[in-house]
C-alpha cells in the first residue's frame, strides 16, 4: 500500500489489487480493511460485470463484418446506458457542437458538462491523431476528460489546461483483450456515473501520473538522488563523481529520452 499526499490535501490511499488494478481513497481503505462496500459501488459493479459479458458477443460481432461507425456508436451508446448507467437523454448529448464542428457525445453529469467521448469505427486502431481531434473539443469548452473507444477499446485521457496542455493517460482498457474479466470491470467501474460524479477517477489519475515514467525520470535526476547515488558511488567505488556529470549520464545511458521531454 502506497500513501499519497499533496500540500492542503489530507493523505490519500492507493493499493493495487491482484490483477493490477490501482485502487483509490475510501475503496482502497474498505478493500485493505475487509469492509464491504457502499451498495451504489456494488451494484454499479455488478452492473459493468453483467454488461462486459453481454456486450462481448455483440462487440465481437462487429469487429467480424468491420461493422462501419454508425454502428459501433449504436453499440456505444447502449453501453454508456445498461453498462455506465447514464440516462440516454438527461446525461449524454450526441453530436455537441464545439465551434463549428460536432463531439461525438458531451457527457454531463447533474447538468454539468464533465466529459467527451469520439467514437471510432469497431475495426479502427485508435491513434494520436483522433486524441488531437476531440483535445480541441475539450480545451475550447475548458472540459478535463476525455474518451476515446471503437466500442471494445477504451481510452480516457486527463487534460490539464495551460501552454501547453498537459494530457495525461488515466486508464486504456480493451473489452475484446486478453485482459482478465475482473481487470476490464475494475477500470471501466471509473466510468461510471456514480464514480465519476465522486470524482474517483480524479485520485486514479493523480496516482498514475505520480508513477509515471517521465515523473520517475525527474525524480530520478533531481538534485537529492544524484547526490545520494554519487556518496554510494564513493563508498562502492571509492570514485568522487561530480553531480552534473551524474546527471549527464542518467539522462544519456539510463533513462530513456522519451521519459526527459
Amino acid at each position: 500500500m502506497q500513501h499519497v499526499g499533496e500540500p492542503g490535501n489530507p493523505t490519500r490511499t492507493t493499493t493495487t489489487d491482484p490483477d493490477g488494478t490501482i485502487v483509490t481513497g475510501a475503496s482502497a481503505v474498505k478493500k485493505t480493511a475487509g469492509h464491504t462496500a457502499p451498495k451504489w459501488e456494488l451494484e454499479a459493479r455488478d452492473r459493468v460485470k453483467a454488461a462486459i459479458r453481454r456486450y462481448n458477443k455483440h462487440l465481437a460481432d462487429l469487429a467480424d463484418r468491420d461493422a462501419n461507425e454508425g454502428d459501433t456508436r449504436l453499440l456505444v451508446t447502449d453501453f454508456l446506458c445498461d453498462g455506465l448507467g447514464f440516462d440516454k437523454y438527461a446525461d449524454l448529448t450526441t453530436e455537441y457542437q464545439v465551434k463549428g464542428e460536432f463531439a461525438d457525445y458531451g457527457v454531463r453529469i447533474d447538468k454539468e458538462l464533465i466529459a467527451f467521448i469520439e467514437v471510432k469505427r469497431v475495426a479502427t486502431k485508435l491513434a494520436p491523431k483522433h486524441l488531437r481531434q476531440v483535445e480541441m473539443y475539450a480545451v475550447n469548452e475548458g472540459v478535463e476528460w476525455v474518451i476515446l473507444t471503437n466500442g471494445a477499446v477504451w481510452q480516457v485521457y486527463h487534460l490539464t489546461g495551460g501552454l501547453p496542455v498537459v494530457i495525461d493517460l488515466a486508464l486504456a482498457v480493451d473489452l475484446l483483450g486478453d485482459q482478465p474479466g475482473s481487470h476490464k470491470a475494475n477500470q471501466l467501474f471509473y466510468l461510471t456515473r456514480e464514480s465519476l460524479k465522486r470524482r474517483q477517477i480524479d485520485e486514479l489519475w493523480r496516482a498514475k501520473r505520480a508513477t509515471s515514467p517521465k515523473s520517475l525520470a525527474e525524480v530520478l535526476v533531481s538534485e537529492s538522488v544524484t547526490e545520494a547515488i554519487r556518496k554510494e558511488l564513493r563508498r562502492q567505488t571509492g570514485h568522487n563523481a561530480d553531480s552534473k556529470e551524474l546527471v549527464r549520464l542518467l539522462r544519456e545511458t539510463v533513462v530513456r529520452p522519451e521519459c526527459m521531454s
